[in-house]
């Protein structure tokens, strides 16, 4: 993707989600970009994946697995990083999950669980880096939302309502870390190929849908997705701040 140029050759960048769909390739794509990583999820056998997948770009990398919704090891994380890998320069908050109820449905344990996931820990996640890219002089974070924190879309009121959080929170820490010179933004994917839309997408009356909507009149591929997010983390970035790029196709400026 970027050749010779690596414009985050010696940053070490944390990726959460790094197990599998866009999490895995952002990893990969920040370590062609030069970042050693920290590869966060539950599941270790697929960050060992992930990991293999870096390795080949001749960069360093930690697997450190981590049940994000607990907050006692989302310190013991940080506690790891510190000891074996140094300072952080990015944050990629990409965990997150999904259960697609409607409103009448939705119980607490659900309400709790995909909160917990997709907002609880990515403010966590955001307090303990900023915290140490503070002390460092800087630093890049990049939330990952969705185009249902901006538009209404059938993929269940908490999730959309967790995202909405996402691209809020986004604003509100670049306001108040811009002075210690920490970005903070945010990338709204469309529908890209992962596992987690696989099902979707091979419904092709879904798919349909989705195609009315999105000016493109494609999926997106997810090195169109990756290219975007490495570059908010690059010094071709530091002068964007609080912002949410939305990666759909144009889909957001339709509706759904």
């Amino acid at each position: 993707m970027f050749g010779t140029l690596q414009p985050l050759k010696g940053k070490n960048a944390i990726v959460t989600g790094a197990g599998r769909g866009i999490g895995r390739a952002i990893a990969v794509g920040l370590a062609e970009a030069g970042a050693n990583l920290i590869l966060v999820s539950r599941t270790n056998i697929e960050l060992e994946e992930t990991q293999s997948l870096v390795q080949e770009k001749e960069v360093k990398c930690w697997v450190m697995p981590t049940d994000l919704t607990k907050t006692e090891e989302i310190t013991t994380l940080f506690n790891r990083i510190d000891e074996e890998v140094g300072p952080v320069d990015v944050l990629i908050n990409n965990a997150g999950m999904n259960k697609r109820s409607e409103a009448f449905n939705v119980t607490t344990e659900e309400w709790d669980l995909i909160m917990d996931t997709n907002v609880k820990s990515c403010f966590l996640m955001a307090q303990k880096a900023g915290e140490r890219m503070k002390k460092r002089g800087g630093g890049k974070i990049i939330n990952i939302s969705s185009v249902a924190g901006h538009v209404a879309l059938r993929t269940g009121v908490v999730y959309g309502m967790t995202k909405a959080a996402l691209i809020q929170m986004t604003k509100v820490l670049a306001l108040e870390w811009g002075k210690h010179n920490i970005n903070v933004n945010a990338i709204g994917p469309w529908y890209f190929p992962t596992p987690l839309t696989e099902k979707l997408l091979n419904d092709a009356d879904y798919v349909n849908d989705i195609l009315e909507v999105t000016p493109l009149k494609r999926i997106g591929k997810l090195e169109e997705l990756v290219s975007p997010t490495v570059f908010l983390c690059t010094e071709g970035a530091d002068y964007i701040t609080g912002q949410t790029l939305f990666v759909d196709g144009g889909m957001t400026i339709n509706g759904f």
